[in-house]
């Protein structure tokens, strides 16, 4: 890929990025996400985890579809990727809004709990992982970091008002609202397809690890 794709790419990707967040924060103002709320501007509102879904679908397709994006997305530095994930320390918020009974507990303990321990680690695994090109561990960890994400939306949407199947004593309702609701509605999805990059970026380090180990032994036929 040459310098102007790559530059036209990247252009092309921060205006998405930004029209998402902007979307994701008026979307959140009109309490489109906020279920019975008198204020809002939609009679039913709009499944948190469609906004979450959405933009993961169209990264999917986008991928899979494009070559040149595709290039781009894996010409990125996974060592960058890694450290975007540090800021899931700040998870730990929802272990102290569960303290002051603002979220439920089997919500709150193990989607705050692991987004810390993803976030805490990213550093470690940014510099020694992921610059060392340790694949296996490095394939791992970003695993983890997926079952977390995935983990804390499952049990959020079981935790809502509009499901209740968990039916905990406080709702997940606070999660529909700003500030919150920027972290499913942008945040989650946007770190998810970081870590997807991450593991399509290592699978690849995989395969040139074995084709450099044939290699000699092709040379060594051929001779």
């Amino acid at each position: 890929m040459s310098n102007t794709d790559a530059t036209n790419y990247g252009r092309l990707t921060a205006l998405l990025i930004v029209v998402w967040l902007a979307f994701s924060f008026t979307a959140s103002k009109l309490l489109i996400f906020h279920a019975g709320s008198p204020n809002a501007v939609v009679p039913q509102p709009l499944p948190l985890g469609l906004a979450v879904v959405a933009p993961i679908f169209f990264f999917c397709l986008w991928f899979a579809a494009s070559r040149g994006f595709r290039q781009f997305a894996l010409s990125l530095n996974p060592v960058a990727l890694t450290i975007v994930q540090t800021w899931r320390v700040g998870g730990i918020t929802f272990v102290v809004l569960e303290a002051f009974h603002l979220l439920p507990a089997v919500f709150a303990l193990p989607a705050g709990l692991g987004d810390f321990a993803i976030g805490v680690t990213a550093p470690l695994v940014a510099f020694y992982l992921a610059q060392g090109r340790r694949k296996n561990s490095f394939i791992l960890w970003n695993i983890l970091g997926v079952i977390d994400l995935v983990n804390a939306v499952t049990l959020g949407v079981l935790a809502s008002p509009a499901l209740g199947i968990l039916r905990p004593e406080v709702s997940t309702d606070a999660m529909t609202v700003l500030p919150l609701s920027l972290i499913p509605t942008f945040a989650v999805p946007l770190l998810l397809i970081l870590h997807i990059i991450s593991v399509t970026q290592a699978l690849r380090w995989q395969t040139r690890t074995a084709n450099s180990l044939h290699e000699p032994a092709a040379q060594a036929s051929a001779a």
